[in-house]
């Protein structure tokens, strides 16, 4: 099993939302590419509503874990991409990701503001990276 420390460093504040810091010891690093609100055939999920894309986004996150013999609790850093960020959105995304982070430390995450994605329909995107034995 890999060892991942989540570290609260003294001068910064502890959010319950993500940590600041994760060391990882593992055999083998896993990066997942950013994945979208889109389900196995490819057709949209959740069109308009970032609550719903959220959830589907970290289901897909999931499959790819599970292809790679990881779980959410192996993620050790994620970056999300949010169309037409704006900071009232913030809890909207949380409540969704963090129902999968349930029981365990969050990863060091990053939230990016950006204009468009490669769809228009798509209004989130997360990769991810994790360490697994």
């Amino acid at each position: 099993m890999p060892k991942l420390d989540h570290l609260r460093p003294s001068g910064l504040h502890h959010n319950p939302a993500y940590s600041h810091v994760v060391t990882a010891t593992g055999a083998r690093t896993i990066y997942i590419s950013g994945q979208v609100s889109t389900d196995e055939e490819g057709r949209i999920v959740g069109e308009g509503d970032l609550a719903a894309q959220t959830t589907q986004v970290m289901q897909n996150l999931g499959h790819a874990l599970k292809a790679a013999g990881a779980s959410y609790s192996n993620i050790v850093k994620i970056t999300t991409f949010v169309v037409g960020y704006k900071p009232e959105l913030r809890p909207i995304i949380g409540k969704a990701r963090s129902a999968f982070f349930e029981g365990m430390e969050p990863p060091a995450s990053t939230l990016v503001g950006v204009s468009a994605l490669a769809a228009p329909e798509w209004l989130i995107e997360i990769e991810a990276i994790a360490v697994a034995d």
